[in-house]
């Protein structure tokens, strides 16, 4: 038998994959190593060019909706399995962040995926919704309760006590929460990571939550709660520079702040926000010249 005719059956399992040319590649590494290629895949594919895999692999091709079947007929996937991988292929080409959310929510969907995808999944929800992080904080408080209807009802606004079992499950499930052995919530210091094909995914959704929150707080929250208040400053390339540098140290200070309070009773969200509202303008060796009809500066402009 050649080495073209030998299709073994797949082994690598594709729901713990979020980015379909990484399984690519560790399935087609696999098979090599038992007399499998590229040209074998072609042949299994119904593909003319026997280097199609590596090219899609290599990022210099994507595949479309019915090369994405193909492929998956060529891997011999079942068909939830064929139904998940064509899934990933429209969320890793997504062009949109709507479009990728949109392809995300289906993978979430497939139960096998949330199965070998827990942690991915704790992720998501630690920054898919703006409450999360707030009980990760709110755990330190003094008078802390773990009772989902009593942290519902403080949370501003409330949630449902069903959101509040989810959060615990995917902080716990992160190691961002102890349960002790009395029951009770204990934070640790942990870091959430991603994966890389879904972290700006998740912080993008997280962030663009936050600043609506920020904006309802306007009209729910009382101006001694509350400050909202913005800059709007000309600056250089250096002196952007210095500005993100310096909110870098900020905000580690004020995290410093809040590890140093003796008795936290509430949880407050602070948000920054920095970014270009003008083009940069191209400098030129000599001003344009005024014309006759243009406002002349007064005394008070000049200074």
């Amino acid at each position: 038998m050649s080495s073209d005719a030998v299709r073994p059956k797949a082994t690598i399992d594709v729901f713990r994959y979020q980015d379909y040319r990484r399984y690519l590649t560790d399935y087609y590494q696999a098979k090599k190593a038992r007399g499998y290629s590229y040209r074998a895949f072609a042949k299994a594919a119904g593909l003319g060019a026997p280097n199609y895999l590596r090219l899609v692999i290599d990022g210099k091709r994507n595949l479309s909706p019915t090369m994405a079947a193909r492929f998956a007929s060529a891997c011999e996937l079942g068909p939830e399995a064929t139904d998940y991988f064509e899934t990933l292929v429209a969320f890793n080409q997504a062009q949109s962040q709507q479009e990728r959310v949109a392809q995300h929510e289906k993978l979430r969907a497939f139960r096998r995926y949330r199965k070998a995808q827990r942690v991915e999944v704790a992720e998501a929800d630690y920054h898919g919704n703006w409450y999360t992080p707030v009980l990760r904080e709110l755990v330190r408080c003094d008078g802390f309760r773990n009772d989902p209807d009593w942290i519902a009802a403080i949370l501003r606004p409330t949630v449902r006590p069903s959101q509040v079992r989810r959060a615990i499950s995917s902080l716990v499930t992160l190691g961002l929460l102890d349960v002790t052995e009395d029951g009770r919530l204990k934070q640790r210091r942990a870091v959430v990571s991603t994966g890389p094909e879904t972290a700006g995914m998740h912080i993008r959704s997280y962030h663009a939550e936050m600043m609506q929150q920020a904006i309802s707080s306007m009209e729910t929250v009382s101006r001694e709660e509350r400050d909202i208040s913005s800059l709007t400053l000309s600056i250089g390339p250096s002196g952007l520079h210095r500005l993100k540098t310096r909110l870098v140290e900020l905000r580690r200070e004020l995290l410093e702040l809040a590890e140093s309070e003796p008795e936290p009773n509430q949880v407050v969200q602070l948000n920054f926000q920095l970014f270009p509202v003008s083009h940069p303008i191209k400098s030129s060796a000599k001003p344009d010249a005024p014309k006759r009809d243009a406002l002349q500066p007064t005394k008070a402009n000049r200074k």
